[in-house]
């Protein structure tokens, strides 16, 4: 057995590698610099402990991972010293006190792993720390961070070429689970990783399933997803996370859900620390908690059995998008990406794009990115070939998002984008101004408006042309013919619709347009839809193994309370799930179940021969 598998079995329990771990392993182990572009949930956590455990041990020094995140910060430390490793934190969490021991800790050479946010690491009394100190390496978590085109730019991370610069004898290893080309390239730039191997793994999340829906009332839409799929004949139901883009729709939204029966949380930036701090350790440590949030909700958290994302508003790019929903099956089992989204959506993330303080390249690169999400949207394809190319991968339909299961019609269009392209050329020409898509709808439908009698577009050749499809039709459509590039959102316009470079041909008849139908009305789909992502363990278990697994979760609930950590840095349910099934009578038949290393055997294994024994 090699010193990777070996440390792979002892520590953390688990008996092969996935992927390309060992590959990456290997290659920093022995002193290599790399990047590493795995998805969340993917197991890119092991790829810098592995080799920091390693190398420490060779007498190469301690591991420093540089994160921005302190809720994954400390989950990964209490996972790691439940796992028997010499792991620490440098944080704003910590008192004075806390932190000079665990300065202590590393400069006599007690710690094999240091968590330490970038901030932190950048301060002269840091950086005279480590001078003092053996590294054994540098691990860079979320290095998209660096990046100006990236989704989550953390200017502190620019600073970091510096590791390169002082220390070049020691290995780094930057990882990130959402990055294009663009933002791949300004990494090894900025962070000096020339000459630095790329490890670029699938971006595939197979188990989470995608499905967006045209809204139609919303949170209807979003409640009966969750009873649909989420939701046991009890009443109780999976954890998951709500985003929405405002503070004010969190607030009125979790308050909805909860009238509902939903056990709803709200968590925005606009709330006191401590209330934060005290709703994210409930979603962390419960189950069964919906966290309805904005975007300051969500980086770090490493909870494994997050079983549905839900984005009531539309993200700003396919990068936010998959990383937000990455948050969902952590675990590898069936989770869920729900969105609802229609042409408001469109239209205020294009405004704020307008609206921003960034210079105009950067507002290129912003509207690039959301218009690759729009088209994730438009798309009558498979939903994880358009997300997966958008990464430079290619791949075969899926055959488990809503385009695959439930494949939407598509017609020939061209004529009613000729109708609606020619509307907004009809109705700026009578007016000198350009109008929205709610305005250009009714002129279509013939809706004589008090606004449509004072601009006298009542008198256009376009106007009541149109009436013969509703208003939602008549939304879908202008949506699409955006995502097309047929039409564009006006800088500054509040939404008003200019003709796109590309709308003369089809105007002319040169070139025809298709568009995509819905086949079922938002939320059928839903209700037809397999549970599969729904995980019952107990639904699986005969009488004896059901009374073992509730023994064991209760026994798994006050160890965690007693050591303060979250129940799944004990075990997660998978683990508890086969210890269940298979009852082990022996310590050593124990070891072999996934997930129980050494140092949990030696710390845990005789009481739950004991849990398993009374149960």
């Amino acid at each position: 057995m090699s010193p990777a598998l070996t440390v792979l079995k002892d520590v953390f329990g688990y008996h092969a590698f996935r992927g390309r771990q060992a590959e990456i392993i290997e290659h920093v182990a022995e002193g290599g610099d790399c990047l590493v572009l795995m998805p969340t949930g993917g197991g890119k956590s092991l790829c810098y402990q592995i080799p920091a455990l390693l190398r420490q041990r060779a007498g190469h020094g301690v591991g420093i991972v540089v994160s921005p995140l302190i809720a994954l910060m400390q989950d990964q430390v209490a996972a790691l010293t439940e796992a028997g490793v010499r792991a620490a934190v440098l944080n704003s969490t910590l008192t004075g006190a806390e932190a000079s021991a665990v300065e202590r800790d590393l400069l006599a050479g007690r710690l094999e792993i240091l968590y330490v946010a970038p901030e932190r690491l950048m301060t002269p009394r840091f950086q005279d720390l480590l001078d003092r100190t053996r590294v054994g390496l540098f691990a860079i978590d979320e290095a998209h961070c660096v990046s100006q085109w990236g989704h989550d730019f953390r200017p502190e991370y620019i600073q970091l070429s510096v590791l390169h610069e002082r220390f070049p004898q020691v290995p780094r290893i930057a990882l990130t689970a959402t990055a294009d080309a663009l933002t791949r390239q300004e990494i090894v730039e900025r962070l000096a990783l020339d000459d630095a191997r790329v490890f670029l793994s699938s971006f595939d999340r197979p188990n989470i399933r995608y499905r967006i829906v045209e809204k139609d009332n919303a949170r209807q839409q979003l409640l009966a997803f969750i009873k649909a799929e989420h939701m046991a004949a009890d009443g109780t139901h999976d954890s998951g996370i709500v985003y929405c883009l405002s503070r004010r729709k969190v607030d009125e939204t979790a308050e909805w859900l909860r009238g509902h029966g939903i056990n709803a949380l709200a968590y925005h930036a606009g709330m006191d620390a401590a209330v934060r701090q005290q709703r994210q350790a409930r979603f962390r440590d419960e189950d069964g908690v919906v966290m309805v949030a904005t975007i300051a909700f969500g980086m770090g958290i490493d909870k494994p059995d997050v079983r549905f994302v839900a984005h009531l508003d539309l993200p700003k790019s396919m990068e936010g998008y998959y990383q937000e929903t990455g948050r969902a099956g952590r675990d590898g089992l069936p989770a869920n990406a729900w969105m609802a989204y229609g042409l408001g959506d469109v239209v205020q993330q294009k405004r704020m794009i307008d609206e921003s303080e960034a210079d105009e390249a950067h507002k290129r690169v912003s509207s690039a990115k959301l218009d690759a999400l729009l088209g994730l949207c438009e798309t009558a394809g498979c939903r994880r070939v358009r997300i997966l190319a958008y990464f430079g991968e290619s791949s075969e339909p899926c055959g488990n998002c809503d385009t695959c299961l439930e494949p939407p019609a598509t017609w020939d269009g061209t004529r009613e984008a000729q109708m609606a392209l020619s509307c907004v050329y009809r109705t700026a020409q009578a007016s000198r101004v350009h109008f929205g898509a709610t305005h250009l709808i009714d002129v279509l439908r013939g809706n004589a408006t008090e606004k449509i009698r004072q601009w006298g577009h009542d008198k256009v050749s376009t106007f009541g042309i149109g009436a013969d499809r509703s208003v939602a039709e008549w939304h879908a459509i202008f949506r699409q013919l955006i995502a097309h590039g047929l039409l564009v959102i006006d800088h500054g316009g509040h939404g008003a619709l200019l003709l796109g470079e590309s709308a003369r041909a089809v105007l002319k008849g040169e070139t025809s347009i298709t568009l995509r139908r819905q086949v079922t009305k938002p939320g059928r789909a839903t209700e037809r839809g397999s549970r599969g992502a729904r995980v019952d363990h107990a639904a699986q278990m005969d009488e004896g193994q059901l009374a073992c697994w509730e023994a064991l979760r209760r026994w798994r609930s006050a160890t965690a309370k007693e050591h303060g950590v979250p129940a799944y840095v004990i075990f997660h349910d998978a683990t508890l799930a086969e210890l269940a099934r298979s009852v082990p009578q022996t310590l050593e038949e124990m070891a072999e179940v996934p997930g129980i290393g050494a140092a949990k055997l030696e710390r845990y294994g005789e009481e739950i021969l004991e849990v398993l024994q009374r149960a």
